[in-house]
């Protein structure tokens, strides 16, 4: 069995639709013409019918026959008149006979065959019968003429049938060669990213085209998320390796040294360095773990909650750790802020982090502010502190994965807080703002605020 391609299937459903249209559109205009000549034939005949019954009712049948001799006029061949006794016996008559000798045609309009002879056998009438007195009276025209007319409309739709196919298959192999070249457009980026060039998109998508336009967006949408997810795992891959080379490298050396300590108390200090850098790297692990967890939480486990009341939750928690740190501690949130579609648990988290970033940068005697703020369509969970801040030309840097600043290389971390957090912002729909509090820091999840 031959299996059709798509495209072929396509142009061949062109096709048969331009067939069919046509052909029902021709059958209707033949029944219209057909319909429509039939009436006019219909009423023709009645009219002169009626005329002849007049005469008829006026002078009687004598009368009748003169009107029916004089009616032979060689301009008209097709004219047929004829009075029926009851007997079947033709009384007068012009052209040929209509019905058999001996029997009277029935009363009514009538389109039939002349006679059952040749060559009138092969020749049709339209002709009307009226009963006048004892007698019958047959009025009508051949349909030669009208025959001939009909044929030629039929030559005329046949050829418009025969025009409508060429069409359609004009049209059909059109279809087929847009609808294959959109079709190559996207098969080709599949296999150039089938064979590992991830840089490669669909040309020429348009954001409020076709289907095909559609399809191109999405997946060059998909492709450039790929890409990205692949570089920052190629970053992630390289930067994990090289930040965990030093704490491996420190905890290969301070298990060594607990090793060859024969005093207790200092390979009880060996043993507690020992397990400081063994924290450091499950840190590391646990927050590479988390990243990944906020990028692939799908869109149906966020739900409508109240930011005030999470802010408010977040606040409750964190001011007495804030205060305990010497530092004052002040929650501004917005009222009356609509329900939004968030992820909760992630969000905490996120919001966490950076409230740990600014305990670890704010300093002694500093403040930190937790604020909400609605404005614009977004919602911004905004943490400010008062801490030396971030230069806008480092502020990238912060963002990235692993990324570290000079300025806290001597503190604990592996630099991906801040890559966290961007990560549940994206979660999201939304994104991370870094600002200048002057002095300090501002970091603000900006998120849409809609259900």
């Amino acid at each position: 069995m031959i299996r059709l391609s798509v495209t072929a299937r396509i142009a061949l459903l062109a096709i048969g639709l331009a067939l069919i249209s046509n052909l029902v559109l021709v059958a209707f205009v033949w029944k219209l013409v057909h319909d429509d000549a039939i009436d006019a034939v219909r009423r023709d005949t009645i009219e002169e019918s009626d005329a002849l019954v007049a005469v008829y009712r006026t002078g009687g049948l004598a009368a009748l026959s003169r009107a029916i001799e004089d009616a032979q006029a060689p301009s008209d061949p097709t004219r047929i008149v004829m009075v029926v006794g009851p007997d079947g016996r033709r009384l007068a008559q012009v052209g040929p006979a209509i019905g058999q000798d001996g029997q009277a045609p029935s009363i009514g309009f009538h389109i039939g065959q002349v006679g059952d002879s040749r060559p009138w056998s092969d020749r049709e009438a339209g002709y009307a019968v009226r009963q006048i007195g004892p007698n019958r009276l047959v009025s009508g025209h051949l349909l030669d003429d009208w025959e001939e007319e009909q044929r030629g409309i039929e030559r005329a739709l046949a050829a418009a049938t025969l025009l409508s196919l060429a069409l359609g298959i004009g049209g059909g192999l059109v279809v087929t060669r847009y609808v294959g070249q959109r079709l190559n457009r996207v098969t080709d980026v599949i296999e150039g990213v089938a064979e590992g060039d991830l840089s490669r998109r669909v040309p020429n998508a348009a954001s409020a085209g076709d289907a095909f336009d559609r399809l191109a967006l999405r997946l060059n949408a998909m492709l450039d998320k790929t890409e990205r997810l692949m570089t920052e795992l190629r970053i992630v891959t390289d930067g994990l390796a090289h930040d965990l080379r030093s704490p491996l490298a420190r905890l290969r050396a301070k298990a060594e040294a607990a090793v060859l300590q024969a005093d207790p108390a200092q390979r009880e200090a060996a043993m507690g360095g020992l397990l400081i850098e063994t924290d450091l790297v499950m840190r590391m692990l646990s927050t590479m773990i988390e990243i990944t967890r906020a990028e692939s939480v799908p869109r149906d486990r966020l739900a409508p909650i109240d930011p005030a009341t999470l802010m408010e939750e977040i606040a409750e928690l964190y001011a007495p750790v804030v205060e305990d740190e010497g530092m004052r501690f002040e929650a501004v949130i917005e009222a009356g802020a609509p329900r939004i579609v968030l992820h909760r648990e992630l969000l905490t988290q996120a919001i966490a982090n950076l409230i740990d970033n600014a305990l670890r940068h704010a300093g002694a005697g500093g403040a930190i502010t937790l604020r909400l703020a609605i404005a614009g369509g977004e919602a911004r969970f905004q943490v400010e502190d008062r801490g030396p801040g971030i230069a806008e030309a480092d502020r990238a840097q912060a963002l990235r994965r692993f990324g570290r600043l000079d300025t806290a290389r001597s503190l604990p971390g592996a630099g991906l807080g801040m890559a966290l957090v961007e990560a549940v912002a994206r979660l999201h729909d939304g994104r991370i703002e870094l600002g200048d509090n002057a002095p300090g820091l501002v970091a603000a999840i900006v998120v849409p605020a809609t259900l």
